[in-house]
């Protein structure tokens, strides 16, 4: 069964009439990560999502599947060593959704880094992170420093270290994770909100869910629930009178994006601000991307915005480390804000706060994942499956065996292994140009779907003339069609901001074919008049959030 919403109730009708091993959620990172792992356990898997997969924090990060350098200046020895472990692990299982990326981390006299402070921590890192050899960190002279980034303040520059971390699209990462939970047998639902918990003598035994597109009503029913909820964990562990002890707070991380004839980027840069923060400048797609900043957040977790004060702050990091540029807030085409939710600490300021993650269970048995990186989702996956496991086993005689996530590609990833990826492009942009692709086209979508992209092709050669119809440039419409018929789209936004990243990355093309889009998707889908102008509102708000921040707004 193709994993699209056209097939939406027969997947509600399997959610609403099995019993499932686990029901996981939260459709983010770390819930795929969990439906995949049990799912290849051998454990009957169901999965529901309030919003879009990955609509949360994991389509709003910095990007980075990185190994946690700011983690040493803490001592976070072990979350280091761990999270480098961990993204050699995503790479090598999702090469398309991961590129290695080298990182220059410049240091000026009276900054927070100094040579010797940056090699050993350099060192330390590539130690403990397992860093293979030609990628272990390098240290720059002044004049080297300025050969790798032209832009990077001169006046009192020591020097420089890089070293590689790499950049993924966090977005995309998690729908993969999402459909190769779905290939091995998982039912996963997007749009479908846990309105209350069902008991049976105190246990946990299943959730009410609300279809979030249709208003239905339904009970899916499980042995064990996992709350994978992110932002909103505090809010299912209140539904069930649990929340005690620890408890989330959230912050907000905001971004902005500056295309690249203006700010002409040509090495990620990670470096200091006056305030002591960390700040990452990372070009890509013909953009430059600058972010985080690091507030406490205490509104609503599904609507976090740039402010004029996040935009601002951000400016002026830019144009400290990078003088010459004098960027304005009119050089700024897009931003997006993400909240991080972490586990909360007395005293402690936003970017102190450990991103460690941590597993609760209550005396209902909700067992509930909190904290955590994106870096780690396969770990923490790993984790907490382990004890479903062993408690499936103890109290139902579960066969079940043991993690396979370790060496398992995810969704798009089947490429031989990364080291082959690159060869593997080579060969399907050859394959897409005999589809009638340009070299760049056929490329491009090799690089974004992997083992998908046979797919992708296929609907470009066959749907020329569709495209034309609806007048979509063909990789638009081929990206469009395969996101409608193989990753679960509901939306216009979920298109082109999560399948895409176009409101984020390309917003002009966004501004340009948004009518063909959903005009298209409305009749794929066949939308009535009023939901049609529904969806149409809502992407207008998202494209005005992403270019005006919201104290701006009239």
């Amino acid at each position: 069964m193709n994993f699209t919403n056209k097939n939406r109730e027969k997947m509600i009708e399997q959610l609403k009439s099995e019993e499932f091993d686990v029901l996981v959620i939260g459709g983010g990172i770390t819930g795929a990560g969990i439906a995949l792992d049990a799912t290849t356990r051998g454990m009957k898997i169901g999965l529901v999502e309030m919003q879009d997969f990955a609509a949360g924090t994991s389509s709003r990060s910095t990007k980075l599947v990185h190994g946690g350098l700011r983690y040493l200046k803490q001592f976070e020895v072990k979350i280091v060593a761990e999270t480098g472990r961990e993204r050699a692990i995503v790479y090598e299982n999702g090469p398309h959704v991961t590129t290695p990326e080298w990182m220059l981390l410049p240091f000026h006299k009276g900054g927070s880094f100094g040579k010797f402070t940056t090699s050993i921590g350099l060192s330390v890192y590539d130690t403990l992170a397992g860093v293979k050899r030609n990628e272990r960190r390098t240290m720059l002279s002044p004049e080297e420093t300025l050969k790798r980034e032209p832009l990077v303040k001169k006046e009192n520059l020591k020097g420089g270290g890089v070293y590689v971390e790499y950049r993924t699209d966090d977005a995309r990462l998690t729908i993969e994770v999402m459909k190769a939970a779905v290939e091995k047998g998982a039912v996963a639902l997007n749009y479908s909100k846990v309105d209350e918990l069902i008991y049976d003598n105190g246990k946990i035994v299943g959730v009410q869910v609300v279809d979030q597109l249709t208003g239905e009503r339904y009970e899916v029913r499980a042995k064990k629930i996992v709350n994978a909820t992110g932002p909103w964990v505090d809010r299912i562990r209140e539904k069930d009178h649990s929340k005690s002890g620890k408890v989330l707070r959230l912050t907000k991380g905001v971004h902005v994006v500056i295309d690249q004839s203006r700010f002409p980027l040509r090495q990620a840069v990670y470096f200091d601000t006056p305030d002591g923060r960390m700040v990452f400048a990372i070009p890509r797609e013909g953009k430059a991307y600058v972010g985080t900043t690091d507030t406490f957040f205490d509104e609503d977790a599904a609507t976090p915005k740039m402010g004029s004060a996040d935009r601002d702050y951000l400016i002026k990091a830019i144009n400290y480390m990078f003088p010459d540029m004098n960027i304005t807030k009119d050089d700024i085409e897009s931003s997006w804000a993400g909240v991080r939710p972490l586990i909360w600490e007395e005293g402690k300021d936003p970017s102190e706060i450990s991103r460690k993650d941590e597993i609760w269970e209550s005396q209902s048995g909700l067992i509930t994942i909190a904290g955590g990186k994106l870096t780690g989702y396969r770990k923490m996956a790993e984790t907490i499956t382990d004890l479903l496991a062993k408690k499936l086993k103890a109290e139902y005689n579960l066969n079940l065996k043991d993690c396979q996530t370790r060496h398992l590609p995810i969704s798009g990833g089947d490429v031989g292994g990364a080291e082959k990826f690159d060869q593997f492009v080579n060969d399907q942009t050859k394959a897409g140009q005999g589809k009638g692709l340009t070299k760049e086209e056929a490329a491009q979508l090799a690089l974004r779907y992997g083992s998908n992209v046979q797919h992708v092709f296929d609907i470009a050669e066959k749907g020329a003339e569709t495209a034309k119809e609806y007048q979509l440039p063909i990789t638009l419409y081929a990206k469009l069609q395969y996101a409608l018929e193989h990753e679960m789209v509901a939306t216009p936004i979920d298109f082109l901001n999560r399948r895409t990243g176009a409101i984020l990355f390309d917003i002009s093309a966004v501004k340009t074919h948004k009518e063909q889009v959903i005009k298209y998707m409305s009749d794929y889908f066949s939308w009535s008049n009023e939901t049609k102008d529904q969806y149409t509102q809502e992407l207008e708000a998202a494209i005005l959030d992403a270019t005006i921040p919201f104290d701006e707004q009239n």
